[in-house]
């Protein structure tokens, strides 16, 4: 379908029928439902689970994908439109994970044909978990570094190492993994391998983090298998995939996931009160309030326009470092404003004193402080940008 006027509007209309049509009324009556639904190991039922059906029957969870694997096939233009009333009526992606926002796109480009007609239609279904093979405990800004071996053992590859922050872990499938294959070279050394959680030989840890949540684990591989054809890419030829795969995460972590949620404006409204003539009644909240809101919108249509900018880019781009940090910045700043708004019921950990989303606040403030240092820390993207967008000498070794 073309992106003109006429046809959007005719997609813009199909979408809305359709949305009515099969969203469920019982998620629209708590907006915040669908966030809820896709933290942790939470496993969809009733109405989640009718939602997410219907979606991956559609392919709409992954709109812009080819729709040979199951997926929308959209148009750049019909997928915001699409994204668009969906936020219109509370509706949210039931496919989510890191298979959808940082596997799938590197492997649609890396990957072989019998790869992608493998692992992608399952992204698409949202029926497999992946988890992301990367930071070792002597591996984490220097990347690169890594010593997690990868042995050519006849038929397929045998692994051997430890992994450190691996999100979702303990409930993944499949985990795309970093492996060292060559230890005479450092960067050129490394290879990306695709492996199978369901064998004795992968053990996860889960770490407790001090919002009382456990998402990041400790993962430990004792002569694990991969199969041969489970490599994506050449033999040692994994770090180029591995820093574009990179460039997709901090995509998604400079954008909806901490500047998108609930709106700042309403809370405020609801705890604050408005004035006489329908405004916040404190005027400095309200300023910031709106400079939030500003910057976090504008950072949003940047996003949009660095994605049209990098198509036809082969090579991965420093720009989702800028995002990264931008987004990070923006998500941290409305979780500090959404305490202050909360006033002392901000400020709970339990108890019938408060309610759901007044302990959310708490435990989204606080591991919100991660943002800036997980996916590459704050300093590495800022090393990042002053050396390979403002051409800046080379302080560290980032990647």
């Amino acid at each position: 379908m073309a992106d003109s006027g006429g046809a959007l509007d005719a997609f813009r209309a199909e979408a809305r029928a359709w949305l009515e049509e099969n969203y469920p009324k019982s998620l629209r009556e708590d907006r915040r439902a669908g966030e809820r639904a896709m933290v942790g190991g939470f496993k969809p039922e009733g109405d989640h689970l009718l939602w997410k059906q219907r979606m991956a029957e559609k392919g709409w969870g992954t709109p812009t994908w080819p729709k040979k694997y199951g997926a929308g096939g959209l148009s750049p233009a019909e997928a915001r439109v699409l994204q668009q009333e969906m936020e219109r009526i509370g509706a949210y992606n039931p496919m989510v994970g890191m298979g959808l926002s940082m596997f799938g796109p590197t492997l649609l480009e890396y990957g072989t044909e019998e790869q992608k007609q493998r692992h992608i239609p399952p992204i698409v279904r949202g029926e497999i978990r992946w988890c992301q093979g990367y930071s070792e405990p002597g591996a984490g800004s220097d990347l690169a570094s890594l010593q997690t071996k990868c042995e050519d053992a006849g038929d397929h590859w045998k692994i051997n190492g430890q992994k450190i922050w691996t999100s979702g872990a303990q409930y993944a499938d499949w985990c795309f993994c970093l492996v060292r294959t060559d230890t005479s070279k450092k960067h050129e050394g490394i290879s990306f391998v695709l492996i199978n959680m369901h064998q004795p030989g992968v053990e996860t840890r889960p770490i407790r983090l001090i919002a009382g949540s456990s998402p990041f684990c400790e993962t430990f591989f004792t002569d694990a298998r991969a199969e041969k054809d489970d490599m994506v890419g050449p033999l040692n030829g994994g770090w180029t995939i591995g820093k574009r795969l990179l460039q997709h995460e901090r995509s998604g972590q400079g954008g909806g996931r901490m500047t998108g949620g609930a709106s700042i404006s309403d809370l405020a409204k609801k705890y604050v009160g408005l004035d006489d003539e329908g405004r916040l009644a404190d005027l400095d909240l309200r300023s910031r309030v709106v400079a939030n809101q500003m910057n976090a919108k504008a950072h949003a249509l940047t996003i949009v326009r660095a994605i049209e900018e990098s198509k036809g880019n082969v090579n991965p781009s420093a720009t989702t470092s800028v995002m990264k940090n931008s987004g990070t910045w923006i998500g941290q700043e409305r979780a500090e404003l959404a305490l202050e708004i909360m006033g002392h019921q901000g400020l709970g950990w339990e108890g019938e004193a408060f309610d759901k989303d007044e302990l959310e606040a708490v435990r989204n403030w606080l591991s919100g402080k991660a943002w800036t240092i997980f996916g590459g820390s704050q300093e590495i993207q800022s090393n990042i940008v002053s050396k390979r967008i403002l051409g800046l000498p080379d302080t560290t070794q980032a990647v």
